[in-house]
């Protein structure tokens, strides 16, 4: 198993990572393997920030963008990376401010969601 696996399997769970090598086709194949080895192998294996901060900026930028289906995914990875539902809230206020009261708006709404056991 690459690292890329073993720390995409850590952080969002072996259901989801079994699931998308799954739906994976030739025309999707190549993408699930370039996430792996470069946003979970490279970006999220590096040394300069713990898994909790990264999560914690995953909320941030998906929220920005309005990802709801990635950030329901990412709220799960947080609290299995260690944030409390309080650590994902207050983000979620900071997101509030310099993101827009519409997207933390959104995002609270799918992280109760989640929270909640729904998502």
């Amino acid at each position: 198993m690459s690292d890329g696996e073993r720390i995409r399997r850590e952080v969002l769970g072996d259901e989801h990572v079994d699931r998308a090598k799954m739906k994976a086709n030739d025309f999707t194949g190549d993408f699930q393997e370039l996430i792996e080895r470069y946003a979970w192998g490279e970006i999220w294996a590096r040394p300069g920030l713990d898994r909790r901060m990264r999560s914690a900026i995953t909320l941030t930028a998906l929220t920005a963008l309005g990802h709801h289906e990635e950030l329901a995914m990412h709220v799960r990875a947080a609290k299995r990376n260690g944030l409390t539902d309080d650590e994902i809230k207050e983000t979620l206020l900071q997101c509030a401010v310099y993101c827009g009261v519409p997207a933390a708006n959104a995002a609270f709404r799918v992280a109760d969601e989640v929270l909640r056991g729904g998502a």
